[in-house]
């Protein structure tokens, strides 16, 4: 590969479903950092980069230095690293971006590569439907019940978090080691609202998606794609723009 390449992952949910698994799962993502970083140009980290993530003004959740240090160093090398907020690190504020350098998004961003545009988010939330959980996103991202939680003790604050997310489903396909069954993308929410999209913005080349943990690759017409980005618990995937043609590729490290 030549200089100047886009790349895409999601879903790392670090931290699940205990601490062994979670660290070789992080080495191999560091991994994967290295063998891309002389030819990226950005990095689209697309969130649920950890499984529970919360910034006290003074503490951050323990561990995952290999990690961070690795994109610090990326960023300190000149290379931009975005990081989007998913369900699961939605508490994700100053930190990242002062420590590591790191862009942080809290919104769908689109973005211009050679000529093709880009539609990028997590994608939590969007689509028709799971009202359910779009109600409890907002009561997530209200500022005074982030208040109210900061005031927990850092030890019990994060002993709550993570004690839920190793009940998490994504903590059982974890630690089971079985890839989540395949989707049916004409069912799927993300496809939905990909299409309505498009109808107001027909020139978007590419709607990058994670959350959904299943890697898909799937034509909406004769110009956008939508790519889900599978994730880093048992699919190991990612995608890479070489400023042509967008790719989804499996790390086998």
């Amino acid at each position: 590969m030549s200089p100047g390449h886009i790349f895409f992952a999601s879903d790392f949910h670090l931290g699940v479903p205990d601490h062994d698994q979670s660290l070789i799962r992080e080495k191999k993502i560091v991994s994967w950092l290295e063998t891309i970083q002389n030819q990226a140009e950005e990095i689209f980290l697309m969130g649920d980069v950890f499984d529970f993530w919360f910034e006290y003004k003074t503490v951050v959740p323990k561990g995952y230095v290999r990690l961070l240090g690795k994109l610090a160093e990326l960023t300190d090398k000149g290379i931009p690293v975005h990081i989007f907020r998913g369900n699961h690190d939605v508490w994700a504020f100053d930190y990242l971006a002062r420590e590591v350098g790191a862009t942080l998004h809290r919104d769908p961003v689109t973005r211009v590569f050679n000529g093709k545009k880009f539609f990028l988010a997590h994608g939590d939330g969007l689509g028709p439907g799971d009202n359910g959980y779009k109600f409890l996103k907002k009561v997530f991202e209200m500022r005074l019940n982030q208040f109210l939680f900061s005031w927990l003790h850092p030890d019990l604050g994060t002993r709550m978090g993570l004690y839920f997310s190793k009940k998490s489903r994504i903590a059982n396909v974890a630690r089971e080691n079985k890839p989540e069954n395949q989707l049916v993308v004409e069912n799927e929410m993300l496809y939905h609202f990909s299409l309505s999209t498009l109808r107001d913005h027909p020139d978007i080349s590419y709607l990058i998606f994670g959350h959904r943990h299943v890697p898909v690759d799937t034509a909406l017409n004769d110009i956008s794609r939508m790519i889900i980005l599978g994730d880093w618990v048992t699919h190991f995937t990612y995608a890479c723009f070489d400023g042509e043609q967008l790719e989804l590729k499996h790390f086998k490290g």
